[in-house]
C-alpha cells in the first residue's frame, strides 16, 4: 500500500464525511505508519462516529509524537477524557502542561473543574486569572467559582475585577463586584451597582437574583421570598431522585448512626467553638456519630484538640462526590446532617446524591439550603417562624429555645481587664461592633450615625479588618459628620483576648440584614448585652433567638426605629446597662442559651423522631421539639 496515496485518501474521505470509510483506511494504514497526523485523523474520525474514549486514546498518541502540534493534540486528549468522566486520564495530560495550563484557558478549565469538585483548591490558583480573561462563557462561570474565604487574596479581587470589566452588562458579575464592594465597605460603589439590581427587582423580574452567590445574597436581601431565587453554581432538585434516596432499602440497628460532614473540623473554627461539647456528650449507648471530614490540611495543623472525642473521623478531603456517596452508604449512615450550606467550602451538593434516608441542613447556612435534597432544616421558633414555611422546601424541626449550640467547657471564661488597658475612654458610653465587616452595610452605618448623634457622650468601637475597611468607614462617618474621635477602631485579636475585651464597653449593637451568629453568643458569654431589632428572614433573626435563649428579651426592639430610640435611652441609663451584665453573669451556667447538656437532650430528641419517621417510611413533616423542664440550679459554676 503507499502510505501517502492512504492517508491522502482517508483526509478526502474525511473532508467529505465518509468518516467510516475514512476510519477503515486508517486502521490498514496504521500497520506500516504511526505518526502524529495519522493518530489525530483517526482521533477526528473517532470523535464523528461517537467514540470519544477512543479518540481521546488516538490524540493522546498523537500527542506523545514529536512535531508542532504535540501540544494541541494532548489538549484535544484532555478534553475528551474529561468529557466523557475520565478524570484521572485527563488530568494526567494537563499537569504533564502545567505550566502552560496558566496561560490556557481550555486547559486550565480542565484542571480547574477537576480539582474545584475534590474540593483541592490550592491547586488551582494559579488560574483564576486566565479563566476570569477567557470569552467563553463555561470559563467564566467556573472562574466566579474560584472565590475563597479570604477576599484579601489579591488573587479573588483581580478575578472578579477582571469579569466585571470585561462584561459590565452581565448581572452575575456585578453581584460578585458587590461582594468586594461591600467586604471592603466601598460604601459608594456597592450603592452604585445596587441601584441597578434594585431596579430591575422593583420591575417585578426576580430572575436576575437567579446570579447571586446564596450566601453573599443575605448581607444585602432580607427579604426571605427573594432568598430563595439565589441560586447561582446551584442546579434545581429532581424531586424522583429524592423519592428514589428515601424509599431505597436500608439496615437500621439499635443504634442511630449520624453522619455530620463538614469543612470545619478543627478547634479554632467558629463551628466547633459552638459544637465541639455537643459532639461530646452524645449518648454512645444510643448514637453512633461519625465525622465526615473535609478539612484542608492547612487548617489541621492548627488544630490542638485530639478530635476523637468529638466521634469517628472519615477524611473525605478532596474526594469526588461518587467516592463522598460510596464512603458514607459503607457507614450505612441514618442521618446525614450538612453543617456547611451554602458557604465557602462546602459540599452540599454531595447531599443530591443517596446518603441516606434522612439529610439535615443545621448550624452553617441561616436559610433554606437551595436546590439540595434536604429532609429538614433545624431551628427555633424565632429563626424559622410559621411565616417563614412557604420559602422553604425543607421541613422545620425546631428546637425549643434557641437552634445554635454552645460550648461553655472549651470557651475561655471571660478575665478582668480595664478600658485604661484597651486604649478606651473611662467617662463615654461604648458602643461596640465586633461582626463582620461585610455585615455593616450603607444602612447600618447611617443607623449608628443617628444614634451617636442622639447621644452625644457616646463612642462607637468598631473592629476593622483590614486598613482599607478603616479607611471607608471612617469616611463615611467623617461625611455623617461624626467626629473621627468618636469612633475607635480595633484589629482582631487572639479568641481569648477578644473574649476578655468585650466586657469593656456597655453595649453591643447588631447588624442588619445579617446579625452577630456566633459573634453575638461570643459577646453575651463575655458579658456585653446586645441590642438588635425583629429581623425577616434567617440571618436577621439570630440575635433574637440567643437573646431569648439567655432571658433578655427586653434587648429584642420592634423595628429598626425603635433598635435607634432604645440605643439611645440605654446610652443615657447607664444603670440599665449594670443591670443587664449582672443578668447576663447570672444566667450564663443556669439559661438555656449555654447548657451543651440540655441543648444535646434536645437534639438527640429531633433525631430519634426523624429516625422513628423514616424507619416507618413515612415522609418528612415538620416538627417542634418539647422542652426539657427549666433547670433550678447551675449547670456549671464560676
Amino acid at each position: 500500500m503507499n502510505s501517502k496515496v492512504s492517508f491522502s485518501a482517508a483526509s478526502r474521505d474525511y473532508q467529505a464525511g465518509r468518516y467510516t470509510q475514512s476510519l477503515a483506511t486508517l486502521n490498514q494504514l496504521m500497520d506500516i505508519q504511526q505518526d502524529a497526523k495519522t493518530y489525530a485523523l483517526l482521533a477526528k474520525n473517532l470523535v464523528q462516529l461517537g467514540f470519544k474514549a477512543d479518540a481521546a486514546k488516538a490524540y493522546g498518541l498523537a500527542g506523545n509524537c514529536e512535531g508542532p502540534n504535540a501540544y494541541e493534540y494532548q489538549k484535544q486528549a484532555a478534553k475528551l477524557y474529561y468529557e466523557t468522566g475520565s478524570e484521572d486520564e485527563a488530568l494526567l495530560i494537563a499537569m504533564r502542561n502545567l505550566t502552560r495550563a496558566q496561560e490556557d484557558a481550555e486547559l486550565a478549565f480542565i484542571i480547574t473543574a477537576i480539582y474545584l469538585k475534590r474540593q483541592q483548591r490550592d491547586i488551582i490558583r494559579p488560574f483564576k486569572t486566565v479563566l476570569s480573561e477567557s470569552m467563553n462563557p463555561d470559563h467564566m462561570r467556573l472562574a466566579a467559582l474560584l472565590l475563597s474565604d479570604d477576599l484579601n487574596d489579591a488573587t479573588n479581587q483581580t478575578l472578579a475585577r477582571n469579569l466585571f470589566k470585561r462584561f459590565p452588562g452581565n448581572h452575575a458579575f456585578r453581584f460578585l463586584h458587590l461582594v468586594f464592594a461591600r467586604e471592603f465597605n466601598d460604601f459608594e460603589e456597592a450603592a452604585k451597582h445596587q441601584a441597578v439590581i434594585d431596579g430591575t427587582l422593583a420591575k417585578g423580574d426576580l430572575d436576575i437574583l437567579r446570579k447571586d452567590n446564596p450566601f453573599y445574597h443575605l448581607h444585602w436581601c432580607g427579604n426571605e421570598n427573594f432568598n430563595r431565587y439565589a441560586t447561582i453554581g446551584t442546579t434545581p432538585l429532581n424531586q424522583d431522585r429524592v423519592a428514589s434516596r428515601r424509599n431505597q432499602p436500608h439496615t437500621w440497628s439499635n443504634k442511630i448512626r449520624i453522619g455530620y460532614m463538614s469543612s470545619d473540623f478543627w478547634d479554632r473554627h467558629a463551628t466547633m467553638k459552638l459544637l465541639q461539647r455537643i459532639l461530646e456528650l452524645h449518648d454512645k449507648d444510643r448514637f453512633e456519630v461519625t465525622l465526615f471530614c473535609h478539612t484542608g490540611p492547612e487548617y489541621l495543623k492548627h488544630n490542638d484538640t485530639d478530635r476523637s472525642r468529638w466521634g469517628r473521623i472519615v477524611d473525605i478531603h478532596g474526594f469526588s462526590d461518587q467516592a463522598v456517596l460510596a464512603i458514607v452508604r459503607e457507614h450505612n449512615i441514618d442521618i446525614m446532617v450538612d453543617l456547611k450550606g451554602h458557604t465557602s467550602g462546602s459540599r452540599a451538593a454531595a447531599f443530591n446524591q443517596p446518603l441516606a434516608p434522612v439529610h439535615v441542613g443545621w448550624l452553617g447556612f441561616p436559610g433554606s439550603t437551595v436546590n439540595i435534597d434536604l429532609d429538614y432544616v433545624i431551628g427555633d421558633h424565632f429563626v424559622l417562624p410559621e411565616v417563614a414555611k412557604p420559602f422553604y422546601h425543607e421541613k422545620f424541626c425546631r428546637l425549643p429555645e434557641s437552634y445554635q449550640p454552645n460550648d461553655p467547657m472549651h470557651r475561655p471564661k471571660p478575665r478582668p481587664v480595664t478600658r485604661e488597658q484597651l486604649g478606651l475612654p473611662e467617662d463615654a458610653f461604648i458602643f461596640a461592633s465586633f461582626n463582620g465587616n461585610r455585615k455593616i452595610t450603607h444602612e447600618v452605618v447611617n443607623s449608628w450615625c443617628r444614634i451617636l448623634k442622639r447621644a452625644p457622650n457616646s463612642v462607637l468601637w468598631l473592629m476593622a479588618n483590614s486598613p482599607r475597611n478603616q479607611a471607608n468607614l471612617s469616611k463615611h462617618f467623617q461625611t455623617a459628620g461624626i467626629s473621627p474621635k468618636r469612633i475607635i477602631f480595633c484589629p482582631r485579636a487572639p479568641y481569648d483576648q477578644h473574649i476578655d475585651r468585650q466586657q469593656a464597653a456597655d453595649l453591643g449593637i447588631d447588624t442588619f440584614p445579617v446579625n452577630g451568629h456566633t459573634t453575638t453568643s461570643e459577646q453575651l458569654w463575655g458579658g456585653l448585652p446586645v441590642l438588635t431589632f425583629k429581623g425577616t428572614n434567617f440571618a436577621s433573626r439570630v440575635s433574637e433567638s440567643l437573646l431569648q435563649a439567655i432571658d433578655l428579651p427586653e434587648l429584642v426592639a420592634g423595628d429598626l426605629q425603635a433598635y435607634e430610640d432604645l440605643a439611645v435611652e440605654l446610652a443615657q441609663n447607664p444603670g440599665r446597662i449594670a443591670e443587664y451584665k449582672a443578668r447576663l453573669k447570672e444566667k450564663r451556667y443556669i439559661a438555656p442559651l449555654f447548657d451543651a447538656e440540655r441543648f444535646c437532650n434536645h437534639l438527640e430528641q429531633a433525631y430519634e423522631i426523624m429516625a422513628d419517621r423514616a424507619r416507618q417510611g413515612l415522609a418528612p413533616e415538620h416538627m417542634d421539639i418539647p422542652a426539657l423542664p427549666p433547670r433550678t440550679a447551675p449547670f456549671a459554676s464560676e
